[in-house]
């Protein structure tokens, strides 16, 4: 899908003609010379996408929710994370609830950035586990002297 990219300043100077294409495109790119991009978009597309999000969540979850449906989900993770054949099978396990966990967040929360940071370190514990020295040395015990009890502050 090819999304219409405008200037800030074309925004500032042309704002009607910018909102006009908002409601055909649904979703404008805005480029910023002094700050992040943004996305112009109509209300009712960024209803749609919670309807999406929300639909996606619940769908996950009820999934997970039953012996055929979590194998379901199991069998179809390498296809979407290549990377999960690393992990044990408890870790995908974790890995799946967590996502569930996550998307659920999107949905109730709002918060968007979790999902990347789910699957981001994930991967890097697979990452380190596809590494047998690697994993080895951060799994094992730590050269030197015992520091001794590490007590909550």
């Amino acid at each position: 899908m090819s999304t219409l990219t405008v200037s800030f300043s074309e925004l500032s100077k042309n704002s009607k003609r910018v909102a006009d294409a908002v409601e055909r495109a649904q979703r404008v790119h805005v480029t910023r010379r002094d700050g992040e991009d943004l996305y112009l978009t109509t209300e009712r597309h960024d209803r749609q996408r919670e309807q999406t999000a929300d639909v996606t969540a619940r769908l996950l979850a009820a999934l997970i929710g039953s012996d055929e449906g979590a194998r379901a989900v199991l069998s179809a993770l390498p296809a979407v994370f290549p990377w999960v054949r690393h992990l044990s099978a408890e870790e995908i396990r974790e890995f799946v609830v967590d996502l569930v966990d996550v998307t659920r967040d999107v949905v109730e929360l709002d918060v968007h950035a979790g999902l990347h940071r789910v699957t981001a370190e994930w991967r890097a514990t697979a990452r380190v586990l596809a590494d047998p020295e690697l994993a080895a040395e951060l799994t094992g015990p730590l050269p030197g002297d015992d520091h001794g009890e590490v007590v909550e502050s």
